[in-house]
């Protein structure tokens, strides 16, 4: 309702109310929806009105429309509506209406699915909501000229009154990678930050270059003369820019704004503010204030206020958003240099007791050392007698006797995050540990702060510290000091397996030792060391160094091959270092891989090997995922209802390798492995043995093939042998076999890669193992209401044309 008026009368004037574009099937469920749009809405929320209303098309229109909606009841892709409604009808429908498909909104629920308007699903509403809309709609339309002379009068009037501009609220982005800028901060609670991006800092560059425009060259446009608290405005700043800013006090000629895109608040003149034009409200305000996730009960503490300061003031990072609430909960990450920092996890280190923390000296000689962990790389954890370890025994003691009497799963972690300090029980006592990685709902990677060793845990094995321990747990610096032997010859390069376990046998095995610091790595945060048993102390001939110096343990495998053909045809390809590495580097390994996977390995015993995966059989269905995909001739199906299954399968030997004892593995081709690739451990079999440790491995879940570490592969236990391999070697059918170009590659594999669809199998290859059978199937994508798309048709028409003859 707006009020007009008219020389000494005022008429009220009616409008249909403006809707927000609804995210789901009833009014009620819309309500709910609009608090989490995502961030592709956000762009049609953004969008200034257009100057058509949904009075403006005809109730006849309208109507038609409805009665079509009425007969699909699970909704109609706004795309399919002029030929739908043409059939129906016999009369073109005006397509103009599906870039602004608000002006259907008052007749239907308009659900936003992707940026584009035309991919939006359509929805009729309840008869009863729509007969009323289209009675007002009538009733519009039939006083248009009112209604302009009405609105002009009413626009002419808005310059005398003060108007309280509407603008949408911000919201947060919910895909892709994200990113923001910190403008200040409070405390860490209150962190003012702005979203950097194509519908956030970039919409508000290209705002204030309009708002420079119109208000520099408009020379009808005058500082406002009638101001209020609370007020929006256009104020001119320095350099002659233009930005959105709120007052917040009047002081004489002096006005104290806040600038509500960049943060800040301070004193400009009265002649620099000017009244804030409807066009530039309808981008949400960008300063929004946000929290560190893990620093909330220290959110005051003067010193961590200040490390955040320093530490991210006017700074662009990534961010990983953990609640999506009115303030909402982020973790900052630095990915500027070589290795992201986790922000949080960095400033929170401000809270260290600096009386606590040991430096080891130079030149100096230290008792008692206990080696708490040895890593492959040869580097080493140890423990040194301190004032902290003293300390950290204390209060480990104190929670200890705390939890005795309570229940623990009251200090369940809920909202797990890298960089969150835990407590987690090992060998019958409480350690602290830092999540570092998070593999799915149930199962992450911890490193133990005062052991450094890395563990694989469940999610629910972690416990909360309690509050009335947090600072105190927090305040004691890791006990663990990473080192790593000294004067190792320098063609050491990378450890050996052997190297490696000898060194864990003969460091872990003994209880303590001593040790001498020949230099600090501050950069690396790493100490030189030697290492001396009790009895061989302070002999250099007899440390752990010597030892291992003279020991025969630093030979690589030399004989490197790579199966590219059937191993019973005898042939084989040497690769030499050169050669393997520019081979990977420019991609011309991937075609031998591909070709490889499509021809018959040698047999495996199938002793050990799961049951082969049941394939329909010609003519029949599947339901199907696409897991990789390098041309028409060659993709890789997964099945659909087994997904769970292998994602079950997947977390358990994450959690069973992480924590199993690492065993030498004799390595032969065409064998059964786990291997850790990434951060997860996958069912493989061996294709190559390569130089300097690395074998060529094919992922039997997934089709990928992959080199990996010798390190990294283990024995495959007879607990992941029950699952069938789930990698199908696929065909696409009705296309004509042939060489296929790069760029249809390139086509075809955005069109159906990581994507479900149903397969019809046309014909099914067998083969002596499970992993060599293939399928020639059709691809049928049924993700549309009504319209089923058979990917080989597009092929055909497509991509033939950037293909290769045979």
């Amino acid at each position: 309702v707006e009020k007009v008026h008219r020389g000494d009368q005022m008429d009220g004037l009616l409008y249909p109310a403006k809707k927000i574009p609804p995210t789901a099937k009833s009014d009620t469920e819309q309500e709910k929806a609009s608090q989490n749009v995502t961030s592709s809405k956000a762009d049609l929320l953004l969008k200034p009105n257009m100057e058509a209303t949904p009075a403006s098309l005809s109730s006849d229109l309208k109507q038609k429309v409805v009665s079509i909606l009425l007969k699909y009841s699970n909704g109609l892709w706004a795309h399919a509506l002029p030929k739908v409604y043409q059939d129906t009808y016999q009369v073109k429908f005006p397509e103009d209406i599906l870039n602004n498909l608000e002006l259907l909104s008052d007749v239907c629920v308009v659900d936003y699915v992707s940026e584009v308007p035309r991919r939006a699903i359509l929805y009729a509403k309840p008869q009863r909501c729509i007969d009323e809309k289209l009675d007002v709609t009538e009733k519009v339309q039939s006083h248009d000229g009112a209604k302009a002379t009405a609105e002009q009068q009413h626009e002419e009037s808005k310059d005398q009154y003060p108007e309280n501009v509407t603008v949408p609220s911000l919201i947060i982005p919910s895909e892709g990678s994200v990113s923001i800028m910190v403008l200040e901060l409070k405390n860490t609670n209150e962190v003012l930050i702005r979203f950097v991006g194509k519908d956030y800092s970039s919409a508000q560059e290209q705002m204030e270059d309009e708002m420079k425009a119109y208000y520099s060259q408009n020379s009808t446009v005058s500082p406002a003369q009638s101001l209020s608290v609370g007020q929006l405005v256009a104020v001119r700043a320095e350099e002659d820019a233009w930005v959105r800013a709120q007052i917040i006090s009047l002081e004489d000629s002096r006005i104290k704004v806040h600038y509500v895109d960049h943060g800040f608040t301070e004193f400009v003149e009265s002649n620099s503010v000017y009244k804030l034009q409807k066009q530039f409200s309808s981008l949400p305000f960008q300063a929004v204030k946000c929290k560190l996730a893990g620093l909330e009960a220290f959110c005051d503490d003067p010193v961590l206020v200040k490390t955040v300061e320093s530490q991210t003031c006017f700074k662009i990072f990534a961010v990983e958003i953990l609640e999506k609430s009115d303030i909402p909960l982020l973790v900052l990450y630095d990915t500027s240099g070589e290795d992201d920092i986790n922000i949080n996890a960095t400033c929170l280190k401000a809270l260290y007791d600096k009386s606590l923390e040991l430096h080891l000296q130079v030149d100096a000689l230290y008792t008692s050392v206990r080696v708490t962990s040895v890593f492959s790389d040869g580097s080493l954890y140890c423990q040194v007698p301190s004032k902290g370890l003293s300390r950290l025994s204390e209060i480990l003691q104190k929670l200890e006797n705390y939890f005795g009497y309570k229940q623990t799963s009251e200090f369940n972690v809920l909202l797990p995050f890298c960089g969150k300090i835990c407590l987690f029980p090992s060998k019958g006592k409480w350690a602290r540990v830092e999540i570092k990685i998070i593999h799915t709902r149930r199962a992450l990677d911890v490193q133990f702060m005062d052991t450094g060793t890395i563990a694989t845990v469940k999610v629910s094995e972690l416990k909360e510290i309690p509050p009335q321990f947090l600072r105190e747990v927090i305040a004691v610096p890791p006990q663990a000091l990473k080192c790593c032997l000294a004067d190792l010859p320098p063609n050491t390069g990378m450890w050996t397996p052997d190297a490696v376990l000898w060194l864990r046998d003969s460091v872990m095995n003994c209880p303590e030792f001593s040790m001498k610091v020949i230099k600090q790595d501050g950069s690396k945060g790493i100490a030189h060391i030697y290492l001396f048993t009790p009895e061989s102390f302070p002999d250099m001939d007899l440390s752990i160094n010597r030892q291992i110096k003279k020991a025969d343990l630093w030979k690589h495998q030399k004989d490197v091959f790579l199966s590219v053909t059937p191993s019973g045809t005898g042939s084989t390809k040497v690769i030499s270092d050169g050669v393997s590495t520019l081979q990977l580097a420019s991609g011309k390994l991937e075609k031998s891989f591909s070709d490889s996977a499509r021809e018959p390995s040698s047999a495996v015993s199938t002793t050990d090997t799961p049951p082969p995966l049941p394939l329909p059989k010609p003519g029949e269905l599947m339901d199907i995922y696409v897991s990789v995909a390098c041309h028409p001739g060659h993709f890789i199906v997964q099945p659909w209802n087994e997904l769970n299954n292998l994602y079950a399968l997947m977390e358990e030997m994450i959690l069973y390798y992480s924590r199993a004892e690492e065993k030498p593995v004799n390595i032969e081709k065409n064998k059964l492995y786990a291997a850790k690739i990434g951060d997860e451990w996958y069912r493989v079999i061996v294709k190559g043995i390569l130089r300097n440790g690395f074998l060529s491995v094919y992922e039997l879940d997934y089709g990928k093939h992959e080199f990996v570490s010798i390190r990294k592969v283990q024995p495959l236990t007879d607990a992941f042998r029950r699952l069938p391999f789930q990698a199908i070697t696929a065909q696409l059918a009705g296309v004509k076999n042939q060489q296929w170009s790069e760029e249809a590659s390139i086509v075809f594999r955005n069109l159906v890669e990581k994507k479900p669809f149903v397969a019809q199998i046309q014909a099914v290859n067998e083969s002596t193992n499970s992993w060599d059978r293939k399928i020639v199937t059709f691809l049928v994508d049924t993700s549309l209401p009504h319209i089923d798309t058979w990917i080989h048709d597009f092929v055909s028409q497509s991509l033939v044309e950037f293909s290769k003859g045979d």
